[in-house]
């Protein structure tokens, strides 16, 4: 490879170890080929960039090839067919040009696939030999190593579904030293780590002479990767405002369970507007894609209801009606029993809140309804959440790969149930951060309290940068 060309990079492996599966979330495509939990998915040779968002330029080309289904038989061919006194490039190129090799053959002697992995093998600068971690280092492995170092270019094995409980990754390592492969990276394509794929383009780096392309590769990767991150905080910092602003009024003599059921259902609109975003954003177009079915139970589960504010540790204000302030304190045992909200709706004339109505509104007979830091702070939490889950959520994570984990996530479950004091919450209940407090005062700043949706975004966009910031910080420390 020339300075200045882009890498062609051949990504090989046995069936069914996650070769597209690892291109997917290398290029951020949950579209990229088909992943299936069955052999022999790929049947030809399919062609991918990576290239610079700016200028267009290609920086790699990804090579997704078909799985070697009988590496054994091939070596066995080999062995019987070309003379071992030739290199291994003349070896393969003989084989090419067999019957064997084109489909052409008859009797059970077809490698027609092995043949299609190999003509891009030649054809490329290196390769990634894809491993599947939870796999027992077997003879086909072997072999298959063998005739892939006859292609002459470096080679670099890759560890796929390293975050299983059944990986061997200590076992292939030392069958790996005996071929002289001492360079080798761990990439999960399914329990994704940026700082893993770093990792993978920095070992292939140090493998080239020219490692220019790949260099500007990772720098622009990475500040994209931060970019992103930025992003997803601003998006969550602004729906939080909308929601912190959102007020309505009603007056002491009218019924206020309409207007509150109103403003939850508004509430869980614009949680789930907020969720679409950050998985656009990261290019997870499909909730079933981006996250486990225990994170998408956390996700869909009603914010109002005050079991899962109890689950996440979190304590509504003294007297307060999970969901909502309002001018006088509300006894949470009314809570979800419509008969029983409004009595104390009624009935209860003290406890008067921090945020209760003006001096005014209570001379002119207005109540005035909030959604509550108690809420505040679990949706905060929740969105949060989110965003963890899609930076460490591979683009391949399809409901067939998710069953690879389905025991760690039963384990996790119990540990959630038994112990909630490990849930993160980016503040305490009582203390809001300075900009929700104030947006709780600028009902303009709210498009559910206004319907005028760029005019309130414009006024909060400050107020959206400077939470951001905070809760950047707060999630960094966490992660």
């Amino acid at each position: 490879m020339a300075s200045g060309e882009a890498l062609k990079l051949a990504v090989v492996g046995h069936t069914n170890t996650g070769k597209t599966s690892i291109l997917r979330t290398l290029l951020r495509d949950v579209y990229f080929g088909e992943v299936k939990n069955e052999a022999a998915t790929t049947r030809h040779v399919e062609k991918a960039q990576l290239t610079d968002s700016h200028t267009g330029e290609v920086f790699v080309t990804l090579y997704d090839t078909p799985g070697l289904e009988d590496a054994s038989g091939l070596m066995d061919w080999l062995e019987d067919n070309t003379a071992s006194r030739r290199d291994g490039i003349e070896r393969l190129q003989q084989f090419l040009a067999a019957d064997v090799a084109t489909g052409e053959a008859t009797g059970f002697d077809d490698y027609s696939q092995e043949a299609k992995v190999i003509r891009q093998l030649l054809a490329s600068d290196m390769a990634i030999y894809v491993v599947d971690a939870r796999e027992p280092v077997l003879g086909k492995y072997k072999d298959e190593l063998t005739i892939l170092s006859w292609a002459a270019i470096p080679v670099m094995p890759v560890f796929n579904f390293t975050d299983s409980q059944e990986a061997n990754i200590d076992d292939w390592q030392t069958m790996l030293a005996r071929r002289n492969l001492h360079i080798s990276t761990r990439f999960d394509s399914v329990a994704f780590e940026f700082a893993d794929e770093m990792r993978l383009w920095q070992n292939l780096a140090t493998m080239l002479t020219h490692s220019e392309m790949l260099e500007r590769l990772m720098q622009q990767r990475t500040e994209n990767w931060a970019r992103l991150y930025e992003e997803a905080n601003i998006i969550i910092a602004d729906f939080l405002l909308n929601v912190a602003a959102f007020v309505q009024e009603v007056s002491d003599d009218d019924d206020p369970l309409p207007i509150l059921t109103q403003m939850q259902e508004a509430v869980r609109q614009s949680e789930r507007a907020m969720q679409h975003k950050l998985l656009n954003l990261y290019r997870f177009y499909d909730n079933a894609v981006a996250a486990t079915p225990l994170e998408l139970q956390a996700y869909q589960q009603d914010p109002f209801d005050p079991e899962l504010l109890k689950s996440y540790g979190i304590r509504t204000t003294s007297g307060a009606a999970a969901g909502a302030l309002l001018g006088l304190g509300i006894d949470a045992a009314a809570l979800g029993t419509t008969l029983g909200l409004g009595a104390a709706l009624g009935g209860i004339a003290g406890g008067i809140l921090s945020n209760t109505s003006s001096i005014a509104d209570k001379i002119t007979g207005v109540k005035r309804l909030y959604i509550d830091p108690a809420t505040l702070t679990l949706l905060a939490t929740r969105a949060l959440d989110l965003l963890t889950a899609l930076r460490h959520r591979g683009h391949a994570a399809t409901d067939a790969t998710q069953l690879l984990y389905q025991e760690k996530t039963i384990i996790d479950e119990h540990e959630l149930n038994d112990d909630d004091s490990h849930r993160f919450t980016p503040w305490p209940t009582h203390k809001l951060p300075s900009e929700l407090k104030k947006a709780r005062g600028k009902p303009q700043w709210s498009s559910l309290s206004s319907g005028k949706s760029e005019q309130a975004e414009s006024l909060r966009i400050d107020a959206a940068w400077s939470l951001s910031t905070k809760l950047q910080a707060q999630h960094l420390g966490r992660e």
